[in-house]
């Protein structure tokens, strides 16, 4: 994969649309299509063209290396093989013209991926879970193996394209003559004509099924992680390998917990007296109950570290830490008893009030490191 920006790349702003995007990429694909381009460097400046594209027109990829750069496509997957891209597959998708000659109905192809949606609680985000998820896609037909023939019949050659799977003719273009391939009205683009169809498929070689599988999804993950399963997306095409299954996360939200990174939030009220006079108390975190020492006098806002009580780290051995917010409850109806025993107090107190230069919210912003 390059270094260089991806915009830089495809010579647009960051806040470029995906109009922009499309129309930059076929401007410079044409510059540097290696069969089209004499300049020595032609290859590599189309693979890096492609490789950029492949990410900013896609609107989560781009919004992941909007906010965290490569670093944040790694847990995304996906990313194409540019060492073994058939560039002229990408030529002939945008511009209609077939570079090498050769069809690519008959060529080997890569199956389709697929995706599909994980549901995680909180805890399974952070202790990660072995999940069972259901995906609907075609298999090779079991009963005619795939061939689309009824079992005892043969596909026979395709007499319009001679078995290539395509029929060709002379285009003028802006290069010049070339050929341009299409595929075949007859037979589809398989080379092959099947008098007898499967019964169970119909001819297609294909049967949609929907299959249980079984994934273990390591500690750590978070809300928008893709998980790749290789091999498991749709079956390729002439004998080609099978597409990937991506698995997308939805993290639930919980009820007390808030995470940030590989930090836990959690917001603790405690009462007057226990802010004043101290106290050890019962704090919830991911691992159970933990005991805390709220020292004597302890201010609203104040943030108590519980180390290593966190999420751990995806590529890395540890956990982050658990983030302890104090509030001060205060008492909005008080018993008779109680009243008279803040009277005391209020007395011996005084009435002088201090104007605070930083605000609560400044406080507690500040307390967390943003």
């Amino acid at each position: 994969m390059t270094n260089r920006d991806y915009y830089e790349i495809l010579g647009i702003s960051r806040n470029a649309s995906t109009d922009d995007i499309k129309t930059a990429f076929r401007k410079l694909a044409r510059q540097y299509h290696p069969d089209v381009s004499k300049e020595s460097n032609a290859e590599e400046r189309f693979k890096e063209i492609n490789e950029a594209y492949g990410v900013l027109s896609d609107p989560q990829k781009r919004a992941r290396y909007d906010q965290y750069g490569r670093a944040g496509l790694g847990e995304m997957g996906g990313m194409p093989d540019y060492a073994t891209m058939d560039f002229s597959d990408i030529f002939e998708q945008f511009f209609g013209i077939n570079m090498g000659g050769g069809g690519r109905s008959r060529r080997p192809r890569r199956g389709r991926d697929l995706q599909v949606h994980l549901d995680l609680t909180f805890e399974e985000a952070v202790f990660g879970a072995e999940k069972t998820v259901e995906v609907t896609r075609n298999e090779t037909c079991g009963t005619c193996r795939g061939s689309g023939a009824e079992p005892g019949t043969n596909p026979q050659r395709c007499g319009t394209c001679d078995g290539r799977g395509e029929v060709r003719q002379v285009r003028q273009t802006i290069f010049g003559s070339m050929m341009q391939s299409g595929t075949c009205p007859t037979c589809g683009g398989r080379g092959e004509v099947i008098s007898t169809p499967c019964h169970t498929c119909r001819g297609s070689g294909l049967e949609r099924k929907t299959v249980k599988k079984t994934v273990q999804v390591p500690a750590g993950v978070d809300n928008g992680t893709q998980i790749r399963l290789a091999g498991e997306g749709e079956p390729g095409i002439l004998g080609g390998p099978q597409g990937n299954l991506y698995l997308l996360l939805a993290v639930q939200s919980h009820k007390f917990f808030k995470r940030r990174e590989n930090d836990i939030l959690l917001n603790l009220d405690i009462n007057v007296a226990q802010a004043v006079l101290g106290a050890e108390v019962d704090v919830p975190t991911v691992d159970g109950t933990s005991k805390l020492k709220i020292p004597a006098g302890t201010q609203p806002g104040k943030v108590f570290t519980l180390k290593a009580r966190g999420v751990p780290h995806l590529r890395k051995s540890g956990r982050g830490d658990q983030l302890v917010l104090i509030n001060v409850d205060i008492p909005s109806k008080l018993t008779k008893e109680q009243r008279e025993l803040f009277e005391k107090l209020a007395a011996t107190l005084g009435t002088t009030v201090k104007p605070k230069e930083k605000g609560f919210l400044d406080w507690v912003n500040e307390a967390l490191g943003g």
